[in-house]
């Protein structure tokens, strides 16, 4: 069968979607839209769809503003069911490696930690790949998302396409200064998953994307960088989000902050206990120990530095003098 772009056109207009509620599920449609969007944004490249923050957050805005039925927000439901044996069939699954068996069984994976246990990436037919990296062919498939499962919603979904929507959770997070969460505001996978992303492009802006600790700073041309944003207090036990209960740290130092093998001093200088380390370093490289008593760096504003009580507490948890 030819795949050209009135095949996909047809094909997103009769997506088999869930009805089993008496009205359409709109998970498929929410998708596709959000994936649509990223391509627009540069945010997908390749041939390859992560469950990325962005997307995500994606997702959920489309989701928020535009479904009025009963249905709950989960983009597993449609990462996996998309690639279903159906006859028409344009998306497909990269599975982890172990997990073929899984996806080829189809058994259901529900929430976002099991697909992403479960799936790579997912990926399109190539054909489809390529009319969404032209801006017209995406116009044209847009189009007919909107004309079959949103119809009284057009201008809204105009309105929402201009909007980079974990952008706008950064920087509501930023203007507030972080947030302290309740358990039950981080119930839901989904949004948890967004605020992380969140806090750590936050805590990683506030130190122009260096490791406070070692200084390095490695970015790639589409953003990618070897720094974390780290909780001083962890965010498991406290759900502490605030700017000054963070740090940007590389990913080795983050994983060695995390284990008490350095703390900061409340005039923000590095100890390293004695006698707790065995280290062996590359030629011109320095190890840990050579950081003890270096002043780290600090965020680009001082009102968030780190937190002094948050800096104690690091230091009495994992008993570093």
């Amino acid at each position: 069968m030819m795949k050209d772009l009135n095949y996909y056109i047809k094909s997103f207009a009769n997506l088999k979607v869930d009805r089993a509620s008496g009205t359409p599920a709109p998970h498929q449609p929410i998708l596709l839209l959000s994936v649509i969007e990223q391509f627009e944004r540069g945010k997908i490249r390749h041939n390859q769809i992560y469950l990325t923050p962005e997307l995500i957050a994606t997702f959920l805005k489309y989701w928020s503003n535009l479904v009025t039925t009963d249905h709950h927000s989960d983009i597993s439901l449609p990462f996996f069911h998309l690639a279903g044996k159906k006859k028409i069939k344009f998306w497909h699954l990269m599975p982890n490696p172990g997990f073929e068996a899984v996806i080829e069984s189809g058994t259901k994976i529900r929430g976002l930690a099991a697909l992403r246990n479960t799936v790579k990436y997912a990926y399109l037919d190539t054909e489809l790949c390529e009319y969404l990296q032209n801006a017209s062919s995406r116009l044209k498939l847009s189009e007919v998302l909107v004309r079959s499962w949103f119809s009284a919603e057009s201008q809204q979904v105009e309105k929402l396409y201009a909007v980079d929507e974990l952008e706008e959770i950064q920087l509501r997070l930023f203007e507030k200064g972080g947030a302290v969460y309740t358990v039950e505001d981080i119930k839901d996978q989904e949004t948890t998953f967004v605020r992380n992303a969140a806090f750590r492009r936050n805590m990683i802006s506030l130190y122009e994307q260096r490791c406070t600790l070692c200084r390095l700073k490695i970015v790639s041309r589409d953003n990618q960088n070897v720094v974390d944003g780290a909780h001083i207090k962890p965010f498991s036990e406290f759900r502490d989000d605030r700017l000054d209960n963070g740090l940007s740290l590389c990913k080795n130092h983050h994983w060695a902050f995390d284990r008490g093998w350095f703390g900061i001093s409340d005039k923000y200088r590095i100890i390293v206990p004695d006698g707790r380390l065995y280290e062996e370093t590359p030629r011109d490289m320095r190890s840990l120990q050579d950081f003890d008593d270096e002043l780290i760096l600090l965020p680009n504003q001082e009102i968030y530095n780190p937190r002094v009580d948050a800096l104690q507490w690091h230091r009495s948890f994992w008993k570093i003098a």
